[in-house]
């Protein structure tokens, strides 16, 4: 049996992937859906970045489990990658949604052009506030989908954010998955393009914004069920 471990991105908790996990229990799979620190029901707790990277690696630990699939969306990409060589063998396979990945050294906001978002932290009391609705038009969402991320969505822990991953390894060697969705771009960021064209990763395609887990809830379980299955 595979378990999933499936992290939601900036502001999101758990609750992201309510339309997602039953998909998956259905093809026969473990699934555990984790809030980060200082997101949702865990808003207040203070987080840095490897505050979330521990967060991953104590729910894998804690509940014992092995052949596991870790799946980052956006910002949980970076901790996801990081948490998927500190587990070591109860990996199988690492899936990145639409999602920024971990480079050694570097911050989540070093990894593209951020300044409006650090502006934001100043302006915020070092918090990045969540979006608003208009912010998630034309990503292949409806109203009340958009209405419900910005209800129970909680403002993001600004030093997750500004903290530098650490990577023991290249990412390269990790067993992964990227799902690219296209209606957020479909130009792969560095180092994700190299990575995909030179062989060890796989790509897959969808053709909705960047989340899937509200806009194509079935369809991204199902992308998720083929890539744990794949060798």
């Amino acid at each position: 049996m595979t378990r999933f471990v499936v992290v939601a991105g900036a502001w999101l908790g758990a609750w992201a992937w309510d339309e997602v996990v039953p998909g998956l229990r259905e093809a026969g799979h473990e699934v555990h859906a984790l809030t980060l620190s200082g997101l949702a029901e865990k808003q207040g707790v203070p987080a840095g970045q490897r505050t979330h990277v521990q967060d991953i690696v104590d729910e894998v630990e804690r509940l014992d489990l092995r052949n596991v699939v870790l799946v980052g969306h956006s910002y949980s990409g970076v901790p996801v990658g990081q948490a998927a060589e500190r587990i070591g063998d109860r990996l199988a396979r690492v899936v990145f949604v639409d999602s920024n990945v971990p480079v050694d050294g570097k911050s989540f906001l070093d990894s593209f052009p951020s300044d409006h978002i650090r502006k934001s932290l100043d302006e915020n009391g070092g918090d990045w506030p969540t979006l608003d609705p208009a912010d998630y038009a034309g990503q292949d969402l409806t109203d009340e989908q958009i209405a419900r991320m910005v209800t129970e969505g909680t403002t993001h822990p600004g030093a997750t954010l500004t903290e530098p991953a650490v990577l023991a390894h290249p990412l390269a060697d990790l067993p992964a998955t990227y799902i690219k969705c296209l209606l957020d771009g479909d130009e792969l960021m560095d180092p994700v393009g190299e990575l995909v064209e030179s062989g060890p990763w796989e790509l897959v395609r969808m053709d909705t914004g960047h989340w899937p887990m509200f806009s194509r809830p079935r369809e991204l379980a199902r992308v998720l069920h083929e890539s744990a299955t794949r060798p």
